[in-house]
C-alpha cells in the first residue's frame, strides 16, 4: 500500500498548482512532485527539516542564485572519500512558499525545466559514422 503524501507534501502540491494538477509520491526517503508525468519538484530533508526543491537548468540558474535560493546538494562517497554532489533543484523562495500565487511564477519556471530536460532526452544522437574507405 502506498504512504499518503505528508502534510508538507499536499501544501506543496496545493502551492505548485499554477503549474497544473500536481500529485505527490514517494522518493529515495522524501517526494518527488509531479504534474502530467513531468517531475517539477522534490521534497527532501538535508538535515534542516523537510524542504521543497524546484526543477532549474542551466539558462534559469542564475535566477534561482539571485533570489538567494540554495543549490540542491549532497555528500555521498566514492572509494571511501566523501564527494560533494548536486542536482538541478533549488530551494524555493521562503515568500513564495506562503500561497499558489506567490509560487506561480517559480513554478512555471520549474515546469518549463522539466519540459527542457524531458524534450533533450527525446532528441536522438547522431548515429556514428565510418568515413568514407575506412
Amino acid at each position: 500500500m502506498a504512504t499518503p503524501p505528508s502534510d508538507f507534501a499536499l501544501y506543496c502540491c496545493e502551492i505548485l498548482s499554477s503549474a497544473g494538477p500536481c500529485t505527490a509520491k514517494r522518493m529515495f526517503g522524501g517526494w518527488g512532485i509531479s504534474t502530467d508525468g513531468l517531475t517539477i519538484a522534490i521534497i527532501a530533508d538535508l538535515g534542516g527539516g523537510e524542504k521543497l526543491w524546484l526543477k532549474s537548468n542551466d539558462e534559469n540558474r542564475h535566477t534561482w542564485e539571485a533570489a538567494g535560493c540554495e543549490r540542491f546538494a549532497y555528500t555521498s562517497s566514492k572509494d571511501g572519500e566523501p564527494v560533494s554532489r548536486g542536482m538541478n533543484y533549488y530551494s524555493a523562495p521562503e515568500e513564495a512558499m506562503d500561497s499558489a500565487h506567490a509560487m506561480a511564477a517559480w513554478a512555471r519556471m520549474a515546469l518549463q525545466a522539466a519540459l527542457i530536460a524531458k524534450n533533450a532526452k527525446k532528441t536522438p544522437k547522431k548515429a556514428f559514422k565510418k568515413a568514407p574507405g575506412a
